[in-house]
Formats: structure tokens, sequence, C-alpha cells
């Protein structure tokens, strides 16, 4: 979940039928308002590796410090560069023995588990 910075903003002119209206843009309002988007980005991304963590499967822990190696944090992509990390993700929808929170399809797990919370996170 990428959140798109501005890169132009308009001056514009609306017209209702009490009167028209103008809108200005402040010179730096891009600057400002994409500097909140990229700290919001930042904050998605950390809480998206720190929820996904109990859920990721867990031997050595390699699987779970290569979202951490793989990820840039405010870029909008969670990456886990494992080699073997799509057929972790992919095909192997059980859960572990050692703990069943961790299994396949963690990202989407998290999501569904933790979807409100995101959601309060980029509103605030």
């Amino acid at each position: 979940m990428a959140l798109k910075l501005i890169t132009n903003l308009k001056d514009a002119v609306v017209q209702g039928k009490n009167g028209r209206v103008r809108l200005i843009w402040d010179t730096g309002a891009k600057q400002r308002i994409n500097g909140v988007l990229s700290q919001k980005q930042e904050t998605l991304d950390s809480e998206v590796l720190r929820l996904c963590s109990p859920l990721v499967p867990h031997r050595t822990g390699t699987l779970e410090r290569s979202g951490i190696m793989g990820t840039v944090i405010g870029s909008g992509e969670v990456k886990y560069i494992a080699p073997y990390a799509r057929f972790q993700y992919y095909q192997t929808a059980e859960t572990r023995d050692y703990d069943p929170r961790r299994g396949g399809m963690w990202f989407e797990r998290m999501k569904t588990a933790n979807k409100a919370q995101l959601l309060k996170l980029m509103n605030q």
C-alpha cells in the first residue's frame, strides 16, 4: 500500500449558485503535504513489518530478517528477499506446529486482523 506523493498543485476556481470561489495554494504546501505523506508511509511500512513478525514462519529467523533487509522503509513495498520466501508465503497454507499463528499468507492474515488499526494509523 503505497501513498502517492503530490506532483502538482493547481489553483482552481469553482462556480456555484452563490458565486465563485478561488483556491490558491501556498507555495510551500506541496513540500509540507509530501513531507506528511512520506512520514505516514514510513510509519505504515514499519508497522506492517512489526505486525507481520509474529506470523512469519520461524525456524532460524532468516525469513523474518529478510523482510527487514529487503524493505526500504518509506517505499511502500515490504519485500521478503529470502530465496524461499515466495514458497513459504504461497505454498504453505497450514500453520506451524511450534506456533499456530505462523504460516503462509502472513501479510493477508495480518491485514485482516489489523485493518482497523492500520486505517486509524493512516488517518491520524
